[in-house]
């Protein structure tokens, strides 16, 4: 039964990671598209060290997700699938490993739920569809804190090795909070119970796998060691001073520059969870009162683990998702809930029956109210801007209008289906069937990105240049503002594409190194460049055309292809 629970769960991750990992919809503009490529970029150019983004060292994140990438790529071709394959591999392991545990702890019915839990939540699949490596990052936390259970039961050297490699493995994907989580939650859990679990054995592993990296990445950006206590633009201090100050320790104290993030209130921190945690928050009440005695192993340990990891981030940068590991804990005790038929958990799903059944309704509404609505063109055309909102998960959403929904029709009607049997499901106490609403539910998310494509990537406006004559290509704004353009029609943007007004956020930085490609333009460099000999494009954003054509000239700009608000445009005649 253990495994057979492990195996569902799994299953259920599959259908949710795999599927979505498809191509379309396609890599969004912004981070999705950027990973992709510099992983892309490591494996054409064989430097495994140190990133780069249109040849321009991209210093502020470990290795790991690229290399991942990579291989991925290196077996399967470089495509938007085969990015997204290793994340969905690790959402599909971590079901299972969750499941494992929640069974070994609390009986394999817990098991099961838990699995469940972590994989057919609303955060999970949020903050994994895009190519960032938090879900592999709580996989490592995870067999982390498994191998601390486990080495403390049986006290087998290859379960210490086991946390000391996850630990190691977790680096090279995010840093040093891969190290401070699994240490720190095992401390806070050893203090509580009042016990030392002497987990040396293997400690060396982890630094044999960090440090090759991090020593190779401090010899080739130089200097070696910088510590400077202040971030500033316009200064550089080699790989060292911006990977381990700047990333780490400046971010947590809310420092850093350039300060390309957005934080949410730390109320709203701890209650996004609920909606992270959906529809399984509901039984939270119940999880959460049932409170660890020393000799509850897996309990207190879910209790240090996700303690330690919300608090920690309630005093830092309050980003969404970056509280992921600790679903996985939370998972654990809201699957031993889920087996249990009290008041509360009675009460949980008359709660959840009732919302399910309310967004059915609301749902419902809207589809009727835009069935009759003309959907010219893509989805774009009925939506507004909010561009300050788009450093937050569902920012995107404030862009919605009714008139948007004409577009949104058939992942409307899916997404009614799925909160229908939700409201059922709860409401008969019918457990298993919130996975499958989740499952609906995630394939109706999945539809509606699709729509949205070619607002939210510019994929279109990369097929347009690849099948245009050769020329020098222009990218107004950042290089995240077009980044799937350079995936999708890399050979077009080599060696380089030049970046107007884009020395700014994450390329920045590497921008000062010495030996830095000057690749960047000023309105006045582009006047005058866009007038030379030669072809040259442009890709612009809907809202700047004006600006352009005030610089050059209406008659200057040939439209090639517009495509979700966005334009690519050539000086010379096609």
């Amino acid at each position: 039964m253990e495994r057979r629970g492990a195996l569902i769960a799994a299953a259920a991750a599959a259908l949710i990671y795999f599927v979505g990992a498809a191509s379309p919809p396609a890599l969004m503009d912004d981070v999705d598209a950027v990973q992709a490529q510099i992983a892309r970029n490591m494996l054409e150019s064989g430097d495994w060290v140190t990133a780069r983004l249109n040849g321009v060292a991209y210093l502020e994140k470990a290795p790991g997700p690229y290399w991942m990438m990579a291989a991925s790529y290196a077996v399967f071709g470089v495509t938007d699938w085969a990015a997204r394959l290793p994340f969905a591999l690790s959402a599909v392991l971590l079901a299972w490993l969750v499941a494992r545990m929640g069974a070994w702890g609390f009986g394999a019915r817990a098991g099961l739920f838990a699995g469940l839990s972590v994989s057919c939540c609303v955060g999970l699949w949020l903050f994994t569809r895009i190519t960032i490596p938090d879900v592999t990052l709580t996989l490592m936390v995870t067999l982390a804190m498994w191998a601390l259970l486990r080495f403390e039961e049986a006290g087998s050297r290859w379960w210490a090795w086991c946390f000391w490699a996850a630990v190691g493995a977790g680096f090279l994907l995010k840093g040093l909070i891969a190290v401070v989580f699994p240490v720190a939650a095992a401390a806070v859990y050893m203090a509580v119970r009042r016990r030392v679990v002497w987990i040396w054995p293997g400690i060396w592993i982890a630094p044999l796998i960090a440090l090759p990296w991090v020593v190779l990445a401090m010899i080739r950006n130089p200097p070696l060691f910088d510590l400077t206590m202040r971030s500033a633009p316009g200064e550089y201090h080699g790989f060292f001073w911006f990977f381990f100050l700047n990333e780490h320790l400046f971010r947590f104290l809310n420092m850093r520059w350039p300060r390309d993030y957005n934080t949410v209130s730390r109320p709203l921190f701890w209650l996004f969870h609920l909606a992270w945690l959906f529809p399984w928050s509901v039984y939270l009440p119940e999880a959460l009162r049932r409170l660890p005695g020393r000799s509850d192993k897996l309990r207190l340990l879910c209790w240090c683990w996700a303690g330690f990891i919300l608090v920690f981030f309630t005093f830092s940068t309050t980003q969404e998702y970056y509280s992921m590991p600790a679903y996985p804990a939370l998972a654990l005790l809201l699957g031993d809930a889920l087996t249990r038929d009290t008041r509360w958990t009675r009460w949980g799903e008359r709660v959840l029956a009732g919302l399910c059944a309310t967004l059915a309704v609301v749902l419902t509404a809207i589809w009727w109210m835009a069935r009759a609505t003309p959907a010219p063109g893509d989805i774009s055309r009925a939506l507004t801007l909010n561009p300050e909102a788009y450093t937050l998960s569902l920012g995107h959403m404030s862009d919605l209008t009714l008139a948007a929904f004409a577009y949104l029709r058939t992942p409307l009607l899916i997404a009614v289906m799925a909160f229908v049997a939700g409201a059922v499901a709860a409401w008969r106490s019918w457990r298993i069937g919130l996975a499958v609403m989740m499952i609906l539910f995630t394939f109706a998310a999945r539809t509606a990105l699709t729509v949205f494509d070619p607002y939210l990537s510019s994929r279109e406006l990369a097929e347009a240049l690849r099948r245009a004559p050769a020329g020098e290509v222009i990218v107004d704004n950042q290089y995240y503002a077009f980044s799937s353009v350079f995936f999708y029609a890399q050979e077009r943007m080599t060696p380089r594409a030049w970046l107007l007004n884009g020395r700014v956020n994450n390329l920045q930085y590497g921008s000062y190194a010495p030996g830095a490609p000057d690749v960047f333009l000023r309105d006045g460099d582009f006047a005058d460049k866009w007038r030379e000999s030669g072809r040259r494009y442009l890709l612009v954003e809907g809202p700047q055309v004006k600006r352009i054509e005030k610089l050059v000239g209406l008659r200057a700009l040939i439209s090639v292809k517009e495509s979700g608000g966005k334009f690519l445009f050539t000086n010379l005649p096609l």
